[in-house]
């Protein structure tokens, strides 16, 4: 028996909002009511992308802690299963400093 997700939605502005939950459908129906996060109430609608399920809530919600941090274009390469792009798109970007 599933008992968490982890799931990221796709907001009106573009913008991506990651969560867990007990109850995914429930929580998208709270997002799209506006009682979901304050994120997600002034970017309505939104939409389910992506979501990930768990035998323990508190995994989902490690696993949406770990996703909250990452870049937008890692973020989309999970979403399209591209997932031999993540350990490249986690390595930091170093701006060369003239000398």
């Amino acid at each position: 028996m599933i008992k968490g997700y982890m799931y990221i939605v796709k907001c009106s502005d573009g913008s991506y909002y990651t969560g867990s939950t007990k109850d995914l459908e429930k929580r998208l129906i709270q997002h799209n009511n506006g009682t979901g996060a304050k994120y997600t109430a002034r970017r309505l609608p939104v939409e389910i992308c992506y979501y990930e399920e768990y035998s323990r809530i508190d995994e989902a919600f490690y696993r949406e802690k770990q996703i909250q941090g990452w870049s937008r274009k890692k973020k989309e390469a999970l979403m399209r299963g591209e997932n031999e792009l993540l350990p490249e798109l986690a390595k930091k970007i170093f701006v060369k400093r003239n000398e």
